[in-house]
């Protein structure tokens, strides 16, 4: 499965208040995010072909299991990140890509809701995370 980062660039400010979930919240105004080439896939191996589209930021790939989707993820003020050890069930990562790299992540994956985001500080908030299913 292929899996794309991408921001709208460094020279524009990000967006604050577009963390998980969006009700309520302008997506169109994230400034960045996470495109895959399919939200479903079958229960068992998947694998997550990542690549950083920025042009000079470096993101990273983290995949979470939700266990209740309307609850957003406990977020560290201070730090400007998702609290990772608190976050429902890490289940693994693609970790600081620089721009125009790819790496891949291999994960055994159960039925049920997931959540892929970047935690670089600022861009979970920023918009950078999409819904994923595992039916």
């Amino acid at each position: 499965m292929n899996v794309s980062l991408w921001d709208k660039g460094s020279n524009i400010q990000m967006a604050t208040n577009n963390g998980y979930p969006a009700t309520g919240k302008d997506m169109s105004k994230a400034t960045m995010g996470i495109a895959v080439s399919t939200d479903t896939v079958k229960a068992g191996e998947v694998t997550f072909e990542v690549l950083n589209s920025s042009a000079d930021t470096v993101h990273e790939f983290i995949v979470a299991r939700l266990k209740d989707v309307n609850k957003p993820l406990p977020y560290l003020t201070s730090d400007n990140k998702v609290d990772e050890d608190k976050a429902d069930v890490h289940l693994g990562e693609v970790s600081e890509l620089d721009p125009g790299k790819t790496g891949a992540l291999r994960l055994d994956l159960k039925p049920g809701n997931y959540l892929l985001y970047c935690d670089i500080p600022g861009h979970y908030l920023a918009g950078m995370w999409t819904p994923f299913f595992v039916k």
